[in-house]
């Protein structure tokens, strides 16, 4: 199993923490890993990017782009001499 430290957390997290942990009657430890399996069981897996923004922009009327119209490319350098 793997192991994380963390540093720099606010005093007031971490109180908090002891205090929920001692509430469920666990080690502030035990704690962590319950609200991190918690946390990441909520994931949904990673999809289709086009299609999550236009579910989260369709309550609001979508999203209309004006799309320029493309051009032919240009053909490369000629290089030889």
């Amino acid at each position: 199993m793997a192991s994380i430290t963390i540093r720099h957390l606010d005093d007031d997290i971490k109180q908090h923490l002891r205090v929920q942990a001692a509430e469920h009657g666990r080690s502030m430890e035990e704690e962590v890993r319950h609200i991190l399996r918690r946390e990441m069981g909520k994931r949904t897996p990673a999809g289709n990017l086009a299609a999550s923004l236009r579910a989260r922009f369709a309550p609001l009327g979508g999203v209309a782009l004006d799309l320029p119209v493309r051009e032919a490319m240009h053909a490369p350098p000629a290089l030889e001499e």
